[in-house]
């Protein structure tokens, strides 16, 4: 699974980690984060994430 890096603040979601503060268990795939889901760092919303490069 893909690590996607926030592009205001550096913030990475790994799915092998999840976000458990939001109740993301890990092995979540960023994919499957629910929509409405903001970065726990500065709180933009997914569509400011991009794959890991």
């Amino acid at each position: 699974m893909k690590k996607y890096v926030c592009t205001v603040c550096g913030y990475l979601y790994s799915p092998e980690v999840g976000e458990p503060d939001s109740d993301i268990p890990p092995g979540t795939a960023f994919e499957k984060i629910p929509d409405d889901w903001v970065c726990p760092v500065c709180g933009v919303g997914k569509e400011d994430f991009e794959p890991e490069k």
